[in-house]
C-alpha cells in the first residue's frame, strides 16, 4: 500500500497534509496520534470510503478511489465502536457478515465454525452479543472483519474501550494474522499499543512527522533523554522545564523524565546535561541525581509533535 501527497481538506481545514506512506506486506503497521491528528480520515481514504483532496493512492495494486469497488472485497474495516447487532448471537451476526461479504454458501459454516473456535466462542455461540463484555465484543467484531479472508485489515482504534488483558489478547490476533498473510493497518494513541508495531507513523496535525520501526524512532533521540531522582519531584519539575534545551518535563512515579530538544552542542554530551540538571536544582536547594536513559516512544511522541510543531509555524 502507498500513497504520495495524501490530502484532504475540509473547507479551510487541513484535515490530512500532503502525506507519503509505504506500508509492506504482512506487517502491522501502526498509525500514532492524538485526537484530530488525522488518523481516522488517512485510513477513510485509504480504504476508499472518502475521496482525497490531492494525492494518490494505491492499494494491492489498485488506483484509489477509482478501483474502490475492486478493493472491497480484499479488505476488512473494524472501528473502535461495537458496529455489529447486539440482538443477535455470536453465530448469527457471523452468518449475516459472511453473506454481506460474499462468502459461498458452502463454505460459510466451516469458516463461521473456524472462526468460532480461534476466538474462543464455542460455549457463546448462542450469547446474544449485547450482553457480552467489551472484550469478547471486540473479539467478535474483529472475527466479522476477516471472515472472508482479507488481505488487508484496517483497524481504526479497535482496543480503546477494553481492558489491558483483553487488549493483549486482541494483539495476539493480530500478529496471528499477520503470520497468515494479512497486512494490517491499526491506527491507536496507547503507547503500548504502539510498541507493538512491526513499523510506525506519527501524525500531527495532519501531517506525517516520523516514520519507522520503534528501535529507529527511539535511537534518533540517543543522548536527549534523562531521568532526575529527587526528593520534591514536583517542585523540581517547575525548575527542569525552564531550562535552556528542555522540551518536556514529566513525573513517573517518584522521578522525573526529562526530554532536550537536542543533544548537548558543546561536546559535553549527557555528561554535561546532567551536570546542568544537577547544578541548577542545587541551586535551588533541592538535592537530585540526573542520568541518561533510553528513550522510549512516548519521548519521540513529545519530540516530534512539540518540536515537529514549532518547526512548521516557524516555516510557516
Amino acid at each position: 500500500m502507498r500513497a504520495r501527497g495524501l490530502t484532504k481538506r475540509f473547507g479551510n481545514l487541513v484535515a490530512v497534509d500532503r502525506v507519503d506512506l509505504e506500508v509492506p506486506a504482512r506487517r502491522v503497521y501502526g498509525f500514532l496520534g492524538p485526537n484530530g491528528s488525522g488518523k481516522s480520515t488517512t485510513i477513510r481514504m485509504l480504504c476508499g470510503l472518502l475521496t482525497p483532496t490531492d494525492g494518490e493512492i494505491e492499494v494491492l495494486g489498485l488506483r484509489i478511489p477509482a478501483q474502490a469497488d475492486e478493493l472491497r472485497p480484499h479488505i476488512g474495516y473494524m472501528t473502535q465502536k461495537f458496529s455489529l447487532f447486539e440482538d443477535l448471537t455470536v453465530r448469527e451476526n457471523l452468518e449475516f457478515l459472511a453473506a454481506i461479504q460474499g462468502v459461498p454458501k458452502a463454505k460459510t459454516k466451516a469458516r463461521i465454525d473456524t472462526l468460532v473456535e480461534q476466538y474462543h466462542f464455542g460455549d457463546r455461540q448462542k450469547q446474544l452479543a449485547g450482553t457480552m463484555s467489551g472484550g469478547q465484543k471486540q473479539r467478535l467484531a474483529l472475527a466479522g472483519a476477516v471472515i472472508h479472508e482479507p488481505e488487508l485489515l484496517f483497524l481504526d482504534e479497535p482496543t480503546s474501550a477494553v481492558d489491558p488483558e483483553s487488549r493483549r489478547d486482541f494483539w495476539e490476533r493480530l500478529f496471528e494474522l499477520a503470520d497468515i498473510g494479512t497486512t494490517l493497518l491499526v491506527s491507536t494513541h496507547l503507547m503500548d499499543e504502539a510498541e507493538r508495531c512491526h513499523r510506525l507513523a506519527i501524525l500531527d496535525r495532519g501531517a506525517l512527522v516520523a516514520d519507522g520501526t520503534p528501535r529507529e524512532l527511539t535511537a534518533q533521540l540517543e543522548g536527549r533523554t534523562f531521568i532526575v531522582d529527587t526528593a520534591d519531584p514536583r517542585r523540581a519539575q517547575k525548575l527542569i522545564v525552564d531550562l535552556p534545551g528542555v522540551l518536556g518535563v514529566a513525573q513517573v512515579g517518584n522521578s522525573l523524565r526529562v526530554l532536550m530538544a537536542d543533544r548537548a552542542a558543546d561536546g559535553g554530551g549527557a555528561e554535561h546535561t546532567c551536570r546542568v540538571i544537577d547544578e541548577a536544582l542545587a541551586g535551588a536547594g533541592q538535592q537530585a541525581s540526573a542520568s541518561a536513559t533510553p528513550a522510549n516512544l512516548e519521548d519521540v511522541f513529545v519530540a516530534v509533535t512539540r518540536g515537529g510543531a514549532d518547526q512548521r509555524e516557524q516555516a510557516a
